[in-house]
């Protein structure tokens, strides 16, 4: 079975509060709907009509109601700026299933970049207008590890009268796309990498709104996690061996649970001596367990690195290159998961008493982390014990 990935990131134009870009995803019937508009100009004018144009685009299309009537609705919608002859909103939609098979229509954004197997494809674009304006539209077929990356022309605008005398083309960019991409790399990282460069030609100061939206099919790789042993301690070996009997990645946090696992396993528990980050406590290591590491100070050093990776307006590449257990942890649930299922145990830890590590905290902080998981597209089943 395969899933959709997706991850975005918008720059606002300097001096700018709000963004004239936006993007609008809509999951309905085992589709993905994603739509990038870009409002004409930039700030709060700019920000209503995007966000008005990617909310009906994305709403009309999730429903079911036929393409041409979606872009027909919206087109005869849009007024026309009197100055520039222009639509006060351009737009990027593409729908997709989870067998990776659907369309990409185009109004007036920079192309899409399709990476199929890691190289350029020319997705054949046919020409229909509507109301005088031109649309192209694609059909796509999408495999494992293709990716598909939507942008605002922010993105071609980058360095223009700075690092660069006119910008940088699409097929410079599209070669950039090519030289970066690596299977590993997740649709958030793909599109922050693209947006980091962007923000570096800026100088730091984007001279227009600049959005990428990166879209990738991928196997599905389920992660387990379990954190804490269960309130009934005579359950202990019940719920860890039904952990371990779990397909995919398995990964044990805490001292207490990473004792009662090794302990039902019959299996030796080592600790490291090494600390990578002086603030996050050594992995550890059990037989048959991938990741081994500590408990709450663990999570909640996880938890600031996973909000950053969800910052939409984030401008700095995301990865984990860390090898201290909160990045090893945040790799596997950010990254490589598409499904992450957590066995959080209740069990109150007497050594945690009197310090701000204690039972809620542990709670507040996984259920946190389950939200950001979420919100970027993962399943997540909470198991409480």
């Amino acid at each position: 079975m395969s899933a959709i990935e997706y991850g975005y990131i918008s720059l606002n134009k300097r001096g700018e509060q709000l963004c004239g870009d936006r993007v609008a995803v809509v999951k309905e019937g085992g589709v993905n709907t994603l739509v990038l508009a870009d409002g004409l100009g930039s700030g709060v004018k700019a920000n209503i009509l995007s966000t008005l144009t990617s909310k009906i685009l994305s709403t009309m299309i999730a429903e079911g109601i036929p393409l041409d009537d979606c872009i027909d609705t919206i087109i005869g919608s849009l007024p026309v700026c009197k100055v520039r002859g222009v639509a006060y909103s351009t737009f990027s939609i593409l729908s997709v299933d989870a067998d990776g098979r659907g369309t990409l229509v185009e109004f007036d954004n920079p192309p899409a970049i399709y990476l199929k197997n890691g190289r350029l494809f020319a997705a054949e674009r046919h020409e229909r207008e509507y109301r005088g304006k031109k649309i192209f539209v694609s059909s796509v077929e999408m495999s494992d590890n293709d990716v598909i990356m939507l942008m605002s022309d922010g993105v071609i605008h980058a360095g223009v009268g700075q690092a660069l005398n006119f910008g940088w083309d699409i097929d410079e960019i599209r070669e950039f796309t090519e030289i970066q991409y690596d299977s590993s790399l997740s649709a958030p990282t793909m599109a922050s990498i693209l947006t980091n460069a962007c923000w570096s030609l800026y100088g730091e100061q984007p001279g227009d709104d600049t959005t990428v939206l990166a879209v990738k099919k991928r196997k599905r790789v389920p992660v387990n996690v379990m954190i804490g042993p269960p309130v009934d301690r005579d359950r202990d070996a019940q719920v860890v061996r039904e952990f371990m009997s779990l397909p995919g990645e398995k990964i044990v946090c805490g001292g207490t649970s990473s004792q009662v696992v090794a302990r039902v396993l019959g299996r030796e528990l080592t600790t490291s001596f090494d600390y990578p980050d002086k603030d996050v406590p050594p992995i550890g290591y059990i037989e048959g367990v991938d990741l081994v590491c500590e408990g709450v100070l663990t999570l909640k050093k996880a938890l600031g690195y996973a909000e950053t990776y969800a910052d939409t307006t984030y401008p700095g590449i995301k990865q984990f290159k860390g090898k201290d257990g909160a990045s090893l942890l945040c790799r596997e649930l950010l990254i490589n998961a598409t499904d992450v299922t957590i066995y959080l145990g209740r069990n109150v830890n007497m050594a945690h008493e009197g310090l701000e590590i204690d039972n809620k905290t542990k709670l507040d902080t996984v259920s946190k982390l389950a939200a950001i998981l979420r919100e970027l597209g993962k399943n997540v089943v909470l198991k409480y014990n």
